[in-house]
């Protein structure tokens, strides 16, 4: 097949070796504009353009694909460029930028998104953060066939993973992008056999972008609920619990086995083998912390320049 392919980060960048891998012609690759990156803010290539020019693909990196916009010369130019080329399928994989319906309809078989979650579950931006957040049991990934909405269109393939209770986001992150590049080429040699599947409403819900923000941590809450949130924030932002008015990121953490009945906050017992602390319900070990411009460590070696006496998580 000839296929546009279109993605950004280092999940999108696995599908567009995969794709490469089983034969296809990519004909062309769309990806988001360099950013500034790093201490010296130089500008970066995102990871799907790297994998591309490693390769020998042409890249376009538009600002935007609205033909009437601000950067509507540009877009239009991409378009024409994705005409001439006729591709049969645009595959479409965490591109951060939305497809127009005049892009959508270029295709042969129109264009396919590789989600990381089990549709109409999660849809939006986050969807492995928030599914650990939540505490659900699994996930997966969706082939669907993409149409104007976010994450609306038809199923086309669906498969489930276990979420482990002790992984994390960068974990989970890496099962599902293997797990997509598997699954898109197989949808790829199927395409003229698979049934479009229309999402069950009722059951939607929306991943919304996480935001610095969120990063606090709040011990009065279930000590499974501060657990989740610490494994689906890492590696970004880092959940921060603020001992004695200090912000200490928190990496790592397991719930404990014991009710504490001390206030929510308070740190019952710090030494290598955790840092125990009360919650509204139950109790969290904490395993993996940082100080403020400091290294990530584990627990045996931040108490050792680190006191929890005579004080409480915030």
């Amino acid at each position: 097949m000839k296929i546009v392919f279109a993605g950004t980060p280092e999940f999108a960048s696995i599908a567009l070796e995969a794709i490469r891998k089983s034969g296809h012609d990519i004909e062309l690759v769309l990806t988001q504009p360099d950013r500034p990156a790093g201490r010296g803010m130089k500008l970066q290539p995102s990871a799907v353009k790297k994998t591309a020019l490693e390769y020998g693909i042409p890249v376009e990196q538009p600002v935007s694909l609205k033909i009437s916009g601000k950067y509507g010369e540009e877009a239009q130019q991409v378009y024409d460029r994705i005409r001439m080329i006729a591709p049969d399928v645009m595959v479409v994989v965490a591109y951060g930028l939305i497809l127009p319906k005049e892009f959508l309809d270029i295709p042969k078989y129109g264009c396919l998104n590789i989600h990381a979650s089990l549709l109409p579950r999660w849809r939006g931006a986050a969807p492995i953060q928030r599914a650990i957040e939540a505490g659900d049991r699994e996930t997966g990934i969706s082939i669907m066939q993409m149409e104007e909405g976010l994450d609306t269109g038809p199923v086309l393939l669906k498969e489930s993973i276990a979420i482990d209770k002790n992984v994390n986001a960068l974990q989970l992150h890496d099962q599902l992008a293997a797990l997509g590049g598997k699954m898109i080429v197989s949808a790829l040699e199927r395409l003229d056999t698979l049934a479009a599947m229309p999402q069950d409403e009722t059951d939607a819900n929306y991943a919304a972008k996480i935001l610095k923000e969120e990063a606090a941590l709040d011990f009065t809450l279930d000590a499974t609920a501060i657990s989740d949130k610490i494994r689906a924030f890492n590696p970004f932002p880092g959940c921060v619990g603020h001992f004695n008015g200090v912000p200490l990121k928190i990496w790592k953490a397991e719930t404990g086995n014991t009710q504490s009945g001390s206030p929510a906050g308070k740190v019952l017992s710090a030494d290598e083998n955790g840092i125990l602390v009360a919650c509204g319900n139950g109790t969290v070990n904490i395993l993996e912390l940082q100080k403020p411009g400091a290294k990530r460590l584990p627990v045996s070696e931040f108490i050792k320049g680190f006191s929890f006496d005579n004080g409480r998580f915030e």
